[in-house]
């Protein structure tokens, strides 16, 4: 999938959701959900993120492409995240809107520190979660993340 592909998508995730109103209960465990799996993300908790990460996940990275496997996206962080980077979901970003029978798209803005590189500016990009919920469990499907 090429970049104007997944920009595609992206837009038209947005328009879909724009179309939907959050509600207060979805938009709260979404967003307790977010702040759960990057809370691991920040501490290199990679079991937890395990967990949240669904077995037949799809994470396009607008830099590396797709990758559909749990245990390398896992080691990547390990390799290239744990102690070096972390997250900071941008302030009133975040939206989230139902996928009936499904589960719900997260759309935001976040930055990444990089703590290797203390004059490094982070600034915000973009990205889109697809969460499926199974009764109470909620997992990652997919990901698109634009930097």
């Amino acid at each position: 999938m090429t970049i104007r592909n997944l920009c595609c998508l992206l837009c038209c995730l947005f328009t879909y959701c724009s179309a939907y109103t959050q509600t207060d209960q979805l938009y709260k465990t979404i967003s307790q959900l977010d702040s759960a799996f990057f809370h691991a993300y920040n501490t290199c908790d990679l079991t937890t993120q395990a967990q949240f990460y669904s077995d037949k996940i799809e994470f396009f990275h607008d830099r590396s492409g797709l990758d559909t496997s749990k245990e390398h996206i896992l080691a990547s962080t390990k390799k290239y995240i744990c102690g070096k980077v972390t997250r900071e979901l941008v302030k009133g970003s975040l939206q989230v809107s139902p996928l009936p029978g499904y589960g719900a798209v997260e759309l935001g803005e976040h930055m990444f520190h990089n703590n290797q590189e203390k004059n490094d500016t982070p600034h915000a990009s973009k990205f889109v979660i697809i969460w499926k919920q199974d009764n109470s469990k909620w997992t990652i499907t997919k990901v698109i993340s634009l930097h």
